[in-house]
């Protein structure tokens, strides 16, 4: 994360100075414009400035949209991304009344408005609204809304997740409940952004149980 200031890629671009010159010195660099509009759509091209956290959030929950601007299926325009080989992401169990055996409710593993990658698996839990990384798993009465999870998360049962970035191969316990109160967030030692997105790292893996 730059410094307050601080430019987000790189030192700024000169760009004065590379435009080339004719008269009052030798010539710098070639410079052409340009035009950032998507040629299939024939509208403005997609841009973010992801610098802070806030702004990173919200361009990832943006792509659950039903008509985000940056359409990963659109196949006119795809983007050259890496594919990690795994199988499919998978939801399991479909236990509406609770008759399962356990007294936590329905179990369901589903994904509602959410972008699920490879090698994830929803084990009777349910995530609303999130985008969920390659072998991420969410266990049995969980909640997840409105959250990124990185690769490899585990969420424990019966955790509720809420408005929460979780970084790679974090663990989350059974019970924790991470985004609905921002001040115990803080004192477990998770980053609290201005617009209330909890941050767990992976040094902060280990929390305590709440259920």
């Amino acid at each position: 994360m730059p410094l307050p200031g601080a430019p987000t890629y790189g030192p700024p671009l000169n760009i004065n100075g590379a435009v080339r010159r004719k008269h009052n010195g030798p010539a710098s660099r070639r410079v052409v414009a340009f035009p950032f509009q998507d040629e299939n759509a024939k509208k403005q091209a997609y841009w973010r400035d992801v610098g802070t956290i806030d702004a990173y959030y919200e361009a990832n929950l943006e792509l659950t949209n039903v008509e985000p601007q940056l359409n990963l299926y659109d196949d006119r325009w795809p983007v050259r991304t890496y594919q990690p080989n795994l199988p499919p992401a998978k939801t399991v169990f479909a236990d509406d009344d609770g008759a399962g055996g356990d007294s936590g409710g329905p179990r369901k593993g589903e994904a509602l408005d959410s972008l699920v990658s490879h090698g994830a698996i929803l084990s009777g839990g349910v995530a609303k609204k999130c985008v969920i990384g390659p072998g991420a798993r969410i266990n049995s009465y969980a909640q997840v809304e409105e959250s990124i999870l990185f690769s490899q998360v585990n969420i424990g049962r019966r955790c509720r997740i809420r408005r929460t970035i979780i970084d790679k191969d974090v663990r989350i316990p059974d019970g924790a409940e991470i985004g609905y109160d921002h001040e115990a967030d803080r004192a477990r030692g998770y980053t609290v952004t201005e617009s209330g997105v909890v941050v767990v790292a992976k040094a902060d893996a280990m929390i305590p149980s709440s259920g």
